[in-house]
């Protein structure tokens, strides 16, 4: 099971949020370079939103009908 990126997001907020909604659908997220959002390079390095590839094109259209993608 390979993960793949499905967004990246300049706040923690947001991207915890697209997390949760995913999670909550019972799909697998994960949140990459959080850490270094956090220590003030978001804008350099934004948080990055994995999941599952046979979960990308699911996951994808759930966050565009939720608005966060």
């Amino acid at each position: 099971m390979a993960l793949v990126e499905l967004a990246r997001f300049q706040t923690k907020v947001e991207a915890d949020l697209a997390r949760l909604l995913l999670e909550a659908e019972g799909f697998e997220a994960i949140l990459f370079d959080e850490g270094m959002n956090n220590i003030g390079l978001g804008s350099i390095m934004p948080i990055r939103l994995m999941v599952l590839e046979e979960q990308f094109d699911e996951a994808a259209r759930l966050l565009v009908e939720e608005g966060l993608l």
